[in-house]
């Protein structure tokens, strides 16, 4: 496997088809939520530890620091002797373009089964709300940003809601708090009550 960067909306996905993909034991992983300075040179001092056999850093983390990829891309343009890195990031452009200039991209993506979600968003009322979050108070991360994302897509696709600029916004805080471990009945309760007061608002 070349140096590549893995562009995926799913970063623990990505993590686990990778790892099971490389075969070899000399592997050392960088997984952060924010990727920065420091981290950039403990990669560097890692890099450079030679080995025999080929070694792949692993790096992952929803934002990469600017100054932290200036840091590596010489590291990147010439690497040491038996060394591969591996970037994995939400997108493409989270990754300055003199980086992705000097990898390959491959798109990784889940093939599970869509989430179906099961609750009216047009009809549902305070009853609804609470039976759904008692249902799904124990949601993991990756689970709990399924949910948001279905429940945005359902608002726009099949309801026809036209979103405001602030409640799109809302969407966006409510995954970066996903990622970041926030209670599942928080954030569900926050957009469901929000969706709830938003109902009787013409549609497009």
């Amino acid at each position: 496997m070349t140096s590549t960067i893995i562009a995926s909306a799913e970063l623990e996905f990505a993590k686990k088809s990778i790892l099971e993909r490389i075969d070899s034991k000399l592997i050392k992983t960088f997984f952060v939520d924010e990727f920065k300075v420091d981290d950039a040179k403990e990669v560097v001092k890692e890099a450079y530890i030679a080995e025999e056999k080929q070694k792949y850093l692993i790096l992952a983390a929803l934002k990469y620091n600017t100054y932290a990829q200036n840091a590596l891309l010489k590291l990147l343009e010439e690497p040491p002797r038996n060394i591969t890195f591996i970037l994995i990031a939400k997108s493409k452009t989270s990754l300055l373009p003199t980086i992705r200039s000097r990898m390959r991209v491959e798109y990784l993506e889940s093939h599970k089964e869509p989430y179906a979600l099961d609750l009216n968003l047009a009809k549902m009322g305070l009853n609804e709300i609470f039976l759904f979050l008692k249902k799904h108070k124990n949601s993991s991360k990756d689970e709990l940003k399924e949910i948001i994302q279905t429940i945005l897509k359902e608002l726009m696709f099949t309801y026809r809601m036209n979103l405001t600029a602030t409640e799109l916004d809302m969407f966006d805080k409510m995954m970066e708090l996903a990622e970041f471990h926030a209670r599942p009945q928080s954030i569900l309760s926050y957009m469901l009550l929000t969706i709830h007061q938003a109902q009787g608002r013409p549609q497009v």
